[in-house]
């Protein structure tokens, strides 16, 4: 019984070493994300808990100071490639993410940090107000 129990161990260690292998390969190949990603209701999830930090843009694109913020958070992605992922998700569009998080004026910024919402930013402003306030959760 006991060799039995040794050599189902063994293979479960096996298959979770080569697991952890695959998936550490696929991460080096990945190059950092340098644009802000399309999210939606269907990859939100998935998204904020597969990456360290997370800023998601919710926006409109009728939405004037949502499209001042939209070049900001493009050069901020650029910056911090590989640091922090940028997502913009259109409220319009995906209303189950902007109900669970009481998203009621845009821009709204919800800044993620393994897959926990630590702040949600209201409002447009600039990259001088907007940067200390993303990078301070890196």
């Amino acid at each position: 019984m006991k060799n039995k129990d040794d050599e189902e161990l063994q293979r479960i260690k096996r298959t979770k070493l080569r697991e952890i292998t695959k998936r550490a390969d696929s991460e080096k190949r990945e190059a950092p994300l340098d644009k802000p990603v399309e999210v939606n209701d269907a990859t939100f999830k998935e998204i904020i808990q597969n990456h360290r930090v997370v800023v998601v843009d919710c926006w409109a694109p009728w939405c004037r100071p949502c499209n001042a913020v939209a070049p900001i958070i493009e050069e901020l992605s650029k910056d911090y490639a590989g640091k922090i992922l940028f997502g913009i998700l259109n409220v319009d569009e995906n209303p189950q993410v902007s109900m669970q998080y009481g998203i009621m004026s845009i821009p709204t910024l919800l800044i993620f940090r393994s897959g926990k919402l630590l702040e949600k930013i209201i409002g447009a402003m600039s990259r001088q107000m907007l940067e200390p306030k993303i990078t301070q959760y890196l």
